[in-house]
């Protein structure tokens, strides 16, 4: 089976496939979740079915189990030419895209799914949500209505993590971001320890700072071993980001905890109005901006439709 290039693709560095053949390539990969999995790992205002994972995610699980042994057999080869012992260092994942795109629902299920392969059981994902700078912090610097775009991040922090685990630390550590008060939350953190994979989410993972000249730069994206971009139109993306705003209205939103609590006071069309602003003023500005540039840096792009449901897969041919 030959992936499709449309006209003008002749080109391109990637390989277009349809849902359909794309699930092809699954082969005899199993389904290892039920439904009961897959709604545990569904996010808010998700609808992925069983039959996406098996279209979509298992072929997925399948070309990254590939990868991951190839990898091992290069360090393997590479130490041993070295003299060296092996050492043990995690394969790490990105997936970026945009703010209501569905990228933590598909890192969770990928997580589940990998963990399932004999070869790798010990996968961990961390979201790039912890490495915001505190709300005091960007308060303080005028920063915040600006959570998200790439200003808003401790990217140093990030970056002093995923060298760690690149460089074979047994036991490193992230911040823990929590939803609930809108906030990094002060004392806690994530413990990785020896993980096979590691899956890291979030806005900013393929972006690239402006260079500063004499200054040799780092990018969070130079310590991944594959990356993956959630794509769908915008016009989509901004109605399931009003979808979702207005269903955490009538819960999360409901405990008096919450940063967003005082939307509970707004009907249904000013909630509604409040989200379409958020949008308009942030989220929508940060997806052209820092976001959606990002998507050819890439390995693979997940196409989504209106529908939520991916419904083609482009794949980097190097």
């Amino acid at each position: 089976m030959e992936a499709v290039q449309g006209d003008g693709e002749a080109h391109s560095p990637y390989l277009d496939f349809s849902r359909k053949e794309w699930s092809r390539l699954r082969s005899a990969t199993p389904l290892t979740l039920d439904d009961d999995d897959l709604a545990e790992l569904r996010g808010v205002g998700e609808h992925m079915a069983l039959a996406e994972v098996t279209d979509v995610y298992l072929p997925l699980s399948r070309l990254l189990n590939i990868s991951v042994a190839a990898s091992r057999d290069l360090f393997a080869v590479t130490n041993r030419f070295l003299g060296r012992d092996a050492e043990r260092v995690p394969y790490i994942i990105g997936i970026a895209g945009s703010v209501a795109v569905g990228k933590s629902t598909i890192a969770r299920v990928l997580q589940a799914l990998l963990a399932r392969w004999p070869d790798h059981p010990r996968v961990d994902l961390v979201t790039t949500d912890g490495f915001l700078l505190p709300n005091a912090v960007l308060d303080a610097r005028g920063l915040g209505a600006r959570k998200g775009f790439p200003e808003s991040y401790d990217v140093r922090a990030l970056l002093r993590f995923l060298s760690d685990l690149k460089a074979g630390e047994p036991r490193v550590t992230a911040p823990v971001y929590s939803h609930l008060i809108y906030d990094v939350m002060d004392g806690d953190e994530i413990v990785v320890t020896s993980p096979d994979i590691v899956i890291v989410e979030g806005l900013n993972v393929l972006q690239v700072p402006p260079s500063r000249a004499g200054r040799e730069e780092r990018f969070v994206s130079d310590f991944f071993d594959f990356s993956i971009y959630v794509d769908a139109e915008e016009d989509d993306i901004d109605r399931w980001f009003t979808e979702r705003f207005l269903t955490l209205r009538e819960s999360a939103f409901l405990d008096e905890q919450s940063f967003f609590h005082h939307f509970t006071k707004l009907d249904a069309t000013e909630a509604a109005a409040v989200a379409a602003a958020i949008w308009r003023e942030i989220n929508g500005v940060n997806l052209h901006e820092n976001i959606a540039p990002t998507r050819s840096r890439a390995h693979l792009i997940l196409e989504k439709g209106a529908d939520h449901a991916v419904r083609r897969v482009r794949l980097r041919k190097t």
